[in-house]
């Protein structure tokens, strides 16, 4: 979540007279994440997030976003829910920007991260996998292992000022990407950006998943990837395999993995690294001023690539067949 678009608010009351909803109350802009604009909105003791969509997030997506959480709230699970506006419709628009109002999930990202926290995101990450499975839901995803050549072709120029010789580094394991890159292996609907500040718990509990705009049709295994790059490194960036055999053993408990699944692992455990390392790179030498958002740094991503450039199997891991 973040704050590019401000909204004052004469602008939030005349959009809010859109729902069913009173006496509002306050409003203020949520600095995290790096896609949307986001603020939370108090109307009496009701809390609800306001989305405005940025350009990265694209109009065509949005009833699949819609859609997709309205599916996921007959599963039950854990998600903001969209709001209803009195003409029956989600979508509306503010200060010029295609805007959604969603309920407020409750809970905290945690920061300090246990081997706990890594079996519930493993149970939750397989729980969505077959909540998904039966959406009738497709999206292409915009930024796939096809995507990264041509991400990377945007910044090549100047990524040596972030570290000298990077640029060199991420053509090389592009190319041997390009010939390790797993095919067939089963797919769905993924939330593919499942850091912890997109998981929310109550004491050491999981009480909900955000922030689904990388949601799309992908490897299950690939989502797992992400999650392993996002949860279970220290903050040195040691790699702590007890986290991952948490994470993998209780992903397992509700959907098993495939032989291929667990062989490609490491290959796609790597791309996740160079996807984040890319993107990344790319917010960090576009920093825009006066905007409230925080750019993350690209090297932590950097650093976890090295690290799974030097796994031999998905047993690294703490995962065996």
């Amino acid at each position: 979540m973040a704050v590019y678009t401000k909204v004052n608010e004469i602008e939030l009351k005349k959009f809010l007279s859109n729902y069913h909803i009173d006496d509002f109350t306050s409003y203020t802009g949520i600095a995290e994440g790096v896609e949307n604009t986001n603020y939370l909105i108090l109307c009496g003791q009701t809390k609800y997030i306001l989305t405005l969509y940025e350009k990265r997030v694209s109009e065509k997506d949005l009833p699949f976003f819609i859609n997709l959480l309205n599916h996921l709230k007959e599963k039950k699970i854990g998600s903001p829910i969209p709001i209803k506006m009195s003409n029956n419709q989600y979508i509306g628009k503010i200060n010029g920007k295609s805007a959604a109002l969603f309920s407020f999930v409750e809970g905290f990202s945690i920061k300090k991260i246990t081997e706990n926290h890594c079996s519930e995101v493993g149970k939750a990450l397989a729980n969505l996998h077959i909540a998904s499975n039966d959406s009738n839901l497709i999206r292409e995803n915009t930024l796939s292992f096809n995507s990264w050549k041509n991400l990377y072709v945007t910044i090549e120029d100047k990524l040596d000022s972030i570290k000298l010789g990077l640029s060199q580094e991420i053509s090389t394991e592009l190319e041997n990407l390009r010939r390790n890159w797993p095919v067939n292996l089963p797919k769905g609907i993924i939330h593919g950006d499942l850091f912890p500040d997109n998981i929310f718990f109550i004491n050491k509990n999981l009480s909900g998943l955000i922030d689904f705009y990388f949601a799309c049709e992908e490897f299950y295994a690939f989502d797992i990837a992400i999650c392993i790059n996002a949860w279970c490194f220290e903050n040195d960036y040691s790699f702590n395999i007890t986290k991952a055999k948490r994470l993998l053993s209780n992903y397992q408990k509700t959907r098993i993995l495939t032989k291929e699944e667990i062989k490609s692992l490491p290959i796609l455990c790597r791309g996740a690294a160079l996807r984040f390392l890319l993107t990344r790179s790319i917010d960090w030498l576009n920093k825009t001023e006066n905007v409230l958002v925080i750019p993350k740094d690209p090297m932590e991503y950097y650093n976890k690539l090295k690290f799974h450039q030097s796994i031999i199997s998905a047993n690294d891991y703490g995962l065996y067949e």
